[in-house]
């Protein structure tokens, strides 16, 4: 049976072909075609056994089969094989030169195009990772072989005559236990992933150092290297307790026109093993240093299975390593994947899980593009002559030197203002049609004076629309204008109406004419009395009767447009009532108090059956109420409700409403 190549049905292909583009999030700089799928290629390396004797006499559960291709016992059928089939295969006596110049080499020239590419080596602990990667003094392992070779295509690259410039920068991190440290400078502290409006994944205070030839690297990277967190376990005495990632950045700039800059990331990561706890005896510390790395390597199996599933969400946020190999992985790579697999039985089901999760992560689709951009160079200024520029312009244009000179030194011929208009390109070799619009141009700008924008230094697209913008504030300037003018043209035409009002200020012109505002006419209050009260003092002549009075009183109106407010009068009634007959309701309620009964009290407005017993049985204890103030002192009646008692029971008593003891 083939575990390596799986029959996965033809639309399970399309959906993570199509999730692979969905999530690479960049275009391509200069065309609008979709960048070409570039499938994860994948690498087995097989280590020799680390005991010769124990692999005498006990037989590697791993066998190759070609350069390609292996198998591994099943070992749920002893009579079966499982076969894998992969890029790349070394076996045991594969040296490192061999990997690098395999798999690893055939990247670096991405990286002079602009491209990003990663190696990432992945296995269980103990089955030689680190030693990929890093290799010794004498097999170095694939990162100073790809940092030399860098280092040398760069140089020839960059050399003079050369059409672009080059410059190369290395920065060194780890992820220990979800928190990333950089490696040269470790008092840094947990630095933070971010991603930016592209989709490129930034580290923001990650150190950058410059690097021009492998010493400059060596010089930078062993000492940082040492900072790497590393420890003891059974299986393993140098065991990588956390994931080291070193990136090399390639900048490029072009030094002709039309000046372009690219550049290229190289993501070289030595991935933590995963660790069985029962066999490595893993405490304390290590225990939690295993569980973390397992963590993270459970989300990067999850990562590969939704891309393959072409899933809708892919889950690269669940962990800090998935976060930064989000580039890698369904991203914008070129990526190379180096699975390390030892020959011990011991390591069977390490060696199985690794070769699965290789066989799936083949199926993952990146699309790599170019990344590149252009410099903004800011153009030397220019200088037309008198005849280009025009009177006004001549004369803003010259200074207070040249003005005393005059006119006397000739015009400049066209060649010559061609030479200092743009370093870009001749204009003697250019459209005339191209020619006048940036000698219009140039004319703007001068007449705009020092304040003026650089329109020739600005984009295409930008110059467009800040004239754009220009030639709409022009339009709305004109048809302010016009309308002031038809608004001073309407004032006069009433001035001509009307002449009296020629001797008056200045009327003051608004754009908008507003209604007058008045203030809200006051509702009108009257009290009805008694009629016997109002015959009563009718017939009597002696008596002031004051009941209702009304008067007039004027109310300004403020309008937004008069210069000054108007006056209009307006009527309301005011309630004035005679002293005789506040006394005489006063007295009336003074007897009910104290000869009343409490139904007699209850007649009272205020008064409830609850207050008419408080009353009594104050009166009962207390004696008779000495005046009307005095009910205050019972209990349960407040200042604020004899107030109110007494507005609404003096006017009503003393008009001669039966109000008095009933039988």
């Amino acid at each position: 049976m083939d575990a390596g190549v799986p029959a996965q049905p033809r639309r399970r292909e399309m959906a993570a072909t199509v999730s692979g583009a969905g999530r690479c999030r960049l275009s391509k700089v200069g065309t609008g075609r979709r960048p070409p799928p570039a499938r994860v290629r994948v690498a087995v390396r097989l280590r020799p056994f680390v005991d010769e004797t124990a692999g005498a006499s006990d037989p590697p559960c791993v066998r190759g089969m070609d350069s390609c291709s292996l198998e591994i016992a099943n070992w749920r059928n002893h009579q079966e094989t499982l076969k894998y089939q992969f890029d790349a295969f070394y076996g045991e006596r594969s040296s490192q030169q061999d990997i690098y110049a395999g798999s690893v080499q055939p990247i670096l020239r991405h990286l002079l195009e602009g491209q990003n590419a990663s190696v990432l080596a992945y296995g269980p602990t103990g089955a030689g990772k680190t030693h990929t990667m890093l290799g010794s003094p004498e097999q170095p392992g694939v990162i100073p072989r790809a940092l030399m070779d860098l280092l040398q295509l760069t140089r020839e690259e960059s050399a003079e005559g050369r059409p672009w410039a080059l410059s190369v920068t290395m920065s060194y991190l780890e992820i220990y236990q979800e928190k990333v440290l950089d490696l040269l400078d470790p008092a840094s502290g947990d630095l933070v992933i971010r991603e930016d409006c592209r989709g490129n994944i930034l580290i923001p205070g990650l150190t950058q150092k410059p690097i021009t030839s492998f010493a400059d690297f060596e010089r930078h990277f062993l000492p940082a290297s040492r900072n790497r967190t590393v420890g003891a376990t059974r299986l393993n005495q140098r065991s990588s307790r956390s994931h080291a990632v070193l990136l090399v950045k390639v900048d490029q700039r072009e030094r002709l026109a039309p000046f372009r800059q690219r550049e290229g990331k190289l993501y070289l990561i030595d991935l933590a093993g995963s660790e069985d706890n029962r066999r490595t005896g893993n405490k304390g510390l290590r225990l939690k240093e295993s569980g973390a790395i397992n963590t993270s390597l459970f989300v990067l199996g999850k990562v590969v299975d939704a891309l393959n599933q072409g899933l809708p969400r892919v889950p690269y946020r669940d962990s800090k390593l998935t976060r930064l190999l989000q580039d890698s992985l369904g991203g914008s790579a070129h990526s190379i994947l180096i699975a390390n697999i030892a020959p011990e039985r011991r390591f069977y089901l390490d060696t199985v899980s690794a070769l699965n999760f290789a066989a799936r992560s083949k199926e993952v689709i990146n699309r790599p593009f170019t990344n590149e951009s252009l410099q903004l160079h800011v153009l030397a200024p220019v200088k037309l002559s008198q005849k280009e520029l025009g009177p006004s312009e001549a004369k803003r244009a010259r200074g207070p030197e040249e003005e005393e000179i005059g006119d006397s030194e000739p015009t400049a011929p066209l060649a010559s203002v061609s030479q200092k208009l743009s370093p870009l390109q001749k204009l003697s070799n250019m459209d005339p049609a191209m020619l006048e619009r940036l000698l219009n141009l140039d004319r703007l700008l001068g007449s705009q004076g020092s304040q003026g924008t650089p329109l020739l230094s600005t984009p295409r697209r930008e110059r467009m629309v800040l004239m754009k913008t220009v030639e709409e504030k022009d339009l709305e300037i004109e048809r302010l204008k016009m309308k002031q003018k038809e608004l001073e043209a309407k004032v006069l035409a009433q001035k001509a109406e009307d002449p009296k009002k020629e001797n008056r200020a200045p009327t003051i012109l608004r754009p908008l004419a507003r209604r007058t505002v008045t203030v809200a006419k006051p509702l009108k209050k009257a009290v009805v009395m008694p009629l016997q009260l109002i015959q009563e003092q009718a017939a009597s002549p002696s008596a002031e009767i004051h009941i209702l009075k009304k008067r007039g009183r004027k109310r300004k109106l403020e309008s937004l447009e008069a210069s000054e407010p108007e006056e209009k009068s307006e009527d309301c009634w005011e309630l004035q009532v005679s002293p005789e007959l506040l006394a005489q309701g006063r007295q009336k309620i003074l007897d009910l108090l104290n000869k009343g009964t409490a139904r007699d009290l209850r007649s009272l407005q205020r008064i409830g059956q609850k207050k008419a017993q408080l009353i009594v049985g104050w009166r009962e204890l207390h004696g008779p109420f000495g005046q009307v103030e005095d009910l205050e002192r019972v209990e349960g009646i407040s200042g604020k409700q004899m107030e109110s008692f007494l507005k609404a029971n003096i006017l009503g008593l003393a008009a001669g409403q039966p109000c008095g003891p009933t039988s």
